[in-house]
């Protein structure tokens, strides 16, 4: 009884994750992969992800050139992923690009103004 109740909680908590839109069919092919073999594959996956986002999000934060708002935003990614707050990270993420991009145009405009002055 006790494992019948735990396999419905799980099924219930998933789908909740796909209806809440925090979960895409990427997943499901994740759980297709895993077998006897590999109990905990999709767990292993998904905690690589968060290893290594935030990884790379700190690296990234190690190679900025004194871009401010683009810092700021990838500290406030790194916290999403640490507390795996997907809905903050996806959000936050669609800002750090935003910032890089509005840095990238910026700055092309000002070395451009520079090149003309050098």
């Amino acid at each position: 009884m006790e494992q019948n109740h735990l396999k419905k909680q799980i099924t219930l908590t998933k789908n909740s994750l796909f209806e809440q839109g925090y979960l895409d069919e990427q997943f499901t092919q994740l759980e297709e992969l895993q077998d006897d073999a590999n109990p905990n594959f999709v767990e292993e996956i998904v905690t690589l992800y968060y290893s290594n986002s935030t990884r790379l999000i700190r690296n990234l934060e190690t190679a900025l050139i004194g871009a401010k708002k683009v810092k700021a935003e990838c500290s406030q990614f790194q916290e999403f992923c640490k507390a795996r707050n997907a809905d903050g990270c996806i959000r936050v993420f669609q800002q750090v690009k935003q910032e890089h991009a509005t840095l990238k145009r910026k700055l092309e405009a000002y070395f451009q103004i520079w090149r003309q002055g050098a």
